[in-house]
């Protein structure tokens, strides 16, 4: 499988949006993640419909779209309706899971699972056939810029060897903390894809950086 990279918005300059944008179109970015929080689900507020409607006229990569947010179930078609190509809900939001990966399918979406540093990808194994991608979050949800948890490269190995012992075609992405210092460690370990935020927009040549990463 080739090595996926999906810079995160939420690190990009907002004030100049379409430049940031126009670097993303250039670069060999594969996706644009798009964290969605509600201040409810993490102890943050991000961005929501408005900014994804505007970018996605300019976006010649698919959206990468992962909901931070209580009951997501509610919106799935408005999310679909902006551009999203890929939704991610988290596995801690959703008390009928199968119910909402079907939800998000329905509407002509990849759908994906997101779990929290301390949910164990053990939960996952009665629906990974069903799940386009499974993210695992490598920081706790809610800010940019935190420090990577080392027990991630564990969980990798474990859902890795999930997928490969029920036939799936599940693309690992990991999300946090993730940088030229451990990029190759983590594609090693078995992830498929890494999102990217401070690392790509806050690096001097983020052309560069996302090459880096692709490259690991």
């Amino acid at each position: 499988m080739p090595r996926l990279v999906s810079p995160s918005l939420l690190a990009a300059d907002f004030l100049h949006l379409e430049k940031e944008i126009e670097m993303i179109n250039k670069s060999q970015a594969d996706w644009l993640h798009l964290d969605i929080m509600d201040g409810v689900f993490v102890p943050n507020i991000s961005y929501g419909i408005p900014v994804l409607e505007s970018i996605k006229p300019l976006l010649k990569k698919p959206m990468d779209v992962h909901l931070m947010i209580v009951d997501p179930d509610r919106y799935v078609e408005v999310f679909r309706k902006a551009g999203a190509e890929i939704l991610t809900v988290h596995y801690e939001a959703c008390p009928h899971l199968h119910r909402t990966i079907q939800h998000i399918k329905d509407n002509g979406m990849k759908a994906g699972v997101s779990l929290n540093p301390h949910t164990p990808v053990s939960l996952l194994k009665n629906i990974i056939n069903d799940v386009d991608m499974v993210l695992l979050m490598s920081v706790n949800p809610g800010f940019g810029g935190q420090k990577f948890i080392e027990n991630t490269y564990n969980k990798v190995i474990e859902l890795r060897k999930m997928i490969e012992q029920q036939g799936a075609s599940t693309i690992i992405q990991i999300d946090g903390g993730v940088d030229s210092t451990n990029a190759k460690a983590l594609y090693d370990a078995g992830a498929d894809c890494l999102v990217a935020g401070s690392a790509v927009f806050r690096s001097k040549d983020p052309l560069l950086a996302i090459e880096g990463l692709k490259n690991a």
